[in-house]
């Protein structure tokens, strides 16, 4: 049974991120918390941003970056919003568009809450039980909801939503915010809604260079929109908002040997996941949260509080991300990033070492 509208952040912790469990400690642990691949940006991609700054005198021009990002999805440029990373977007959605109810799918990325509360607005919730697989049921949504948020694979519940049920939940009147900055970590891009947008009513779809490219300092990411949206949205977004070299890094990564790289990737992170998730089933301690988890990342379920776990791994040389700062979690969760099997199989000796059985 699903939990609705909470009016206050019920103590959770909305600007936490997984960040933070590395700064906490500081340098020289393996870094289980943050869901960026590691060892990137690729070489040939550190090339092509460096290349960018010989035009660092001029202010930023996006219009061949944009057109880049319409040809990978085939939309027209005017359906592409170049931003400072998507949490630039969240804060642009919750300034510029007309919400009087919007509502976020929990447990999730919590900055779009905090954007929307930043703007001063009431935040309803809806709370996917783990009972269920975190998994969404359209029908849940109430009908007076006029901006609904959700991310699809959804972080950290790590579930990936159907396609048709994040379409069922457009409405005359109503935007729906589908924030996929893990899409591409998808083999396929299974369930993406970009190719729907102008298709699927009152449709927004978010996507970040950050996980899969390893940009999180560089900052871009993008908005797939209506016209109608994208112009609300420009209109609020401060003069060149993008850099020169974030720019060139959208243009970049858009292209036919980028999206090869990204789809190899997706597919490498898939078999990790499954290394991962067979060496954590040795643990009676922990139990996988979500059936199939399809993102870079999984959700665990500890049968002791996991606070001191996540301190006592901290000791032994492992950030992990602690899950009671998102809405609908508590204090027995922890989400776990996919890395290489060399990297799971020292986790592993860690966990034994911590002493989980």
């Amino acid at each position: 049974m699903t939990t609705m509208h909470t009016p206050t952040d019920g103590g959770h912790d909305l600007r936490h991120h997984g960040d933070a469990e590395l700064r906490e400690a500081g340098p020289g642990l393996t870094d289980l918390a943050v869901n960026v691949r590691a060892g990137t940006p690729p070489e040939w991609l550190r090339e092509r941003i460096a290349g960018s700054l010989t035009g660092l005198a001029a202010y930023p021009d996006g219009r061949a970056a944009r057109a880049a990002v319409a040809r990978r999805h085939g939309l027209p440029p005017d359906h592409v919003l170049l931003t400072a990373g998507a949490a630039e977007a969240f804060v642009l959605l919750a300034r510029a568009l007309p919400a009087a109810r919007p509502l976020v799918v929990h447990p999730q990325f919590t900055e779009p809450e905090a954007a929307l509360r930043d703007a001063g607005h009431r935040v309803g919730r809806l709370l996917l039980p783990a009972a269920g697989g975190f998994r969404l049921d359209p029908a849940a949504v109430p009908a007076d909801a006029d901006l609904v948020v959700l991310g699809n694979p959804t972080n950290p519940t790590s579930v990936l939503h159907p396609a048709e049920a994040v379409a069922a939940l457009a409405r005359p009147g109503r935007t729906v915010v589908v924030d996929e900055a893990f899409i591409d970590a998808v083999p396929g891009e299974a369930e993406s809604l970009a190719s729907a947008v102008g298709r699927v009513p009152g449709l927004v779809v978010l996507r970040s260079l950050t996980k899969t490219w390893g940009l999180a300092g560089l900052r871009v990411g993008y908005v797939l929109a209506g016209p109608e949206t994208i112009g609300a949205l420009r209109r609020a977004q401060p003069l060149w908002p993008v850099s020169t070299p974030a720019l060139a890094a959208a243009e970049a990564c858009s292209g036919p040997r980028a999206l090869a790289e990204a789809a190899a990737a997706a597919r490498a992170v898939a078999a990790d996941r499954r290394h991962l998730l067979g060496r954590l089933a040795a643990f009676g301690e922990l139990r996988d949260a979500t059936p199939e988890p399809r993102g870079p990342f999984v959700l665990v379920r500890c049968a002791r509080p996991a606070g001191p776990l996540r301190l006592r791994l901290r000791e032994l040389g492992f950030a992990v991300r602690r899950g009671d700062t998102f809405p609908g979690l508590d204090g027995h969760w922890l989400r776990l990033a996919v890395r290489d099997r060399r990297t799971t199989d020292a986790f592993a000796d860690a966990l034994t070492a911590a002493g989980l059985v």
